[in-house]
């Protein structure tokens, strides 16, 4: 919570009980305060920008300092006209003359050289629509190396009473860029992994400590115990965020140009599921007084063993150092993805169960961090002489191959190693065709991750010559020997739309299962595979995505 968010919590406490059940005039909504008393707004923003002499400062183009009003009451999330909390006239004061031969400031509104003055009438709950503008900050001719000044924004208007903004501006300060990475020669899952981690300030001052951040997605994890260290583990919730993070405090001086290494390596393990996990870690100034603070977050573990430190190193070229330093690996694990088709018998007429499988064999998981969880898709035809009648949610109608019906179910990611799913069908049997098959398929496509592509075809079989029960299950890419030719899995279009999908998480899922969702298994209790809308896209884009990655990554950071 901000400074500005808890002095507005604490004045609205103070309005007291009485205050809090008095609505404001007619019309207004979504607020309470005292009868009488002044609507609390507070200006919110950056409130520190620290002006780097050896870069572009971000995006030229984007502002540092995003300005908006903070109003109490719920914020508007409905559609049509957003309602009023406050009307009547307003103005906030920005003044940054105190940047005079520090930096330059492009400032909103009507502005005068460096004070500006924004004007306003309707007020909104939140702070989604009052927004006032951004302030661009650049180098100025004479900046140097220390310069420090002040942006001051202020407001007023009636019924109103403003909590102002202060933004401390600084040029040149310390700043710490960390020694890149390569990816270590063939890493394999299970491994241990000793990244060589360095820091250089290039800034203009000298930094009083720094603070040491190493992050790992659900793959990684930090064995070393260092004693000015610290670490939480998140192993629940969405598969997305679970990480390993350690935090180590440095409280030695970083000389402005001087680069610095640890003194002893710090080791990143490799679980036996992993693959494309993401390694990262930043070094970043020590704040004061934050040495003692920072180990003691909830759910944080203090270290015990001894400490981690650092050492001045030989000189070091700037270029050498990054803002983001980050891996994906391993990267030489495998999966295997796994269809299991399914058989019934009946009368024309008659409607049948069909339960279509889909494993994860392992040993990895498919944790699509870069992606965000994009899911991958496979596609059902039924056999010849049937209709399905219902399908699972997560399955759309399609045509395949262009001209004959089908389905496109997604599997949402990431995907547990051991995951195992089921997609329930109904088919109604119209005529009955003996042995007819319906063809159920991956994307038929080079997957270097998956290890074994003969499972990846599977067969939807209707009354066949043979017993009930032939599954018909996955390891067979032909077609049935006395009925119709099987479609194939080519590119897709038709009617289908976005389709349903949840990424895996603990815990499970209610009602699925009544509702003849998609049933998914695996490690730690991951609940059904359903709820929230994903795209229809084939496993095939994760792939290219990672491989385009490798190639030529922006370096983004992970977290």
């Amino acid at each position: 919570m901000t400074q500005q968010a808890r002095r507005l919590r604490a004045r609205l406490a103070a309005l007291g009980a009485v205050g809090v059940t008095a609505l404001a005039a007619a019309g207004i909504q979504g607020v309470a305060h005292a009868a009488g008393a002044p609507l609390p707004v507070v200006i919110t923003g950056e409130d520190r920008v620290d002006l780097s002499l050896h870069s572009d400062n971000g995006d030229p183009t984007e502002p540092q300092i995003d300005l908006r009003l903070d109003v109490p009451g719920e914020e508007f999330e409905g559609d049509g006209e957003v309602p009023a909390v406050h009307r009547g006239d307003y103005t906030v004061r920005i003044d940054a003359s105190g940047l005079k031969g520090v930096a330059k400031a492009d400032l909103p509104c009507d502005a005068d050289g460096l004070v500006a003055v924004c004007s306003g009438y309707d007020l909104y709950a939140g702070t989604t629509f009052n927004r006032l503008g951004g302030i661009r900050l650049d180098l100025a001719d004479d900046s140097e190396a220390g310069d420090t000044g002040k942006i001051v924004v202020t407001g007023e208007g009636e019924g109103l009473e403003f909590t102002p903004l202060t933004v401390d501006v600084r040029v040149g300060g310390p700043e710490l860029l960390n020694r890149e990475l390569s990816l270590p020669e063939d890493l394999k899952a299970g491994e241990t992994f000793e990244p060589p981690l360095g820091v250089m300030n290039v800034g203009g001052l000298p930094a009083e400590g720094a603070v040491l951040r190493l992050y790992g997605s659900r793959g990684l994890s930090f064995p070393d115990d260092f004693g000015n260290c610290s670490s939480t583990v998140v192993d629940t919730g969405p598969l997305l965020r679970q990480h390993t993070e350690v935090l180590c405090t440095f409280p030695g001086t970083l000389d402005a140009g001087a680069a610095y290494s640890l003194a002893r390596p710090v080791r990143v393990n490799t679980a036996d599921f992993a693959l494309h996990d993401i390694f990262s870690y930043s070094f970043r100034p020590l704040e004061p007084g934050e040495a003692k603070t920072l180990h003691q977050g909830e759910g944080r573990r203090q270290g015990s063993g001894p400490e981690l430190t650092l050492e001045r190193a030989a000189d070091a070229d700037p270029a050498d150092h990054t803002k983001y330093a980050e891996l994906d690996l391993p990267t030489t694990n495998t999966y295997d993805l796994e269809l299991a088709g399914a058989s019934a018998s009946g009368a024309a007429g008659d409607t049948v169960a069909a339960e279509i499988g889909f494993a994860n064999n392992g040993p990895a998981w498919i944790s699509a961090l870069r992606s965000g969880g994009e899911p991958f898709s496979f596609t059902v035809v039924a056999p010849e002489g049937a209709t399905v009648t219902s399908a699972p949610r997560q399955c759309r109608t399609i045509t395949v191959d262009g001209s004959v019906p089908g389905y496109r179910c997604s599997v949402a990611t990431p995907l547990l190693e051991d995951a195992r799913l089921t997609f329930p069908f109904e088919l109604r049997i119209d005529k009955v065709v003996a042995g007819a098959r319906g063809r159920v398929a991956m994307p038929d496509w080079d997957n270097p991750f998956d290890s074994d592509a003969s499972n990846d075809v599977a067969w939807i079989v209707l009354n066949a010559p043979e017993a009930p029960g032939d599954g018909g299950a996955g390891g067979s890419d032909g077609g049935p020997s006395d009925g119709p030719s099987a479609p194939g899995t080519g590119d897709e279009g038709g009617s289908d739309g976005p389709d349903s999908g949840t990424n895996g998480t603990s815990g499970g899922t209610e009602g699925d299962d009544a509702e003849g969702g998609l049933a998914l298994t695996g490690a730690q209790g991951v609940g059904l595979l359903g709820g929230a809308a994903v795209l229809a896209l084939g496993l095939g884009a994760v792939v290219v995505a990672y491989q385009r990655r490798r190639a030529g990554r922006d370096g983004e950071a992970a977290v």
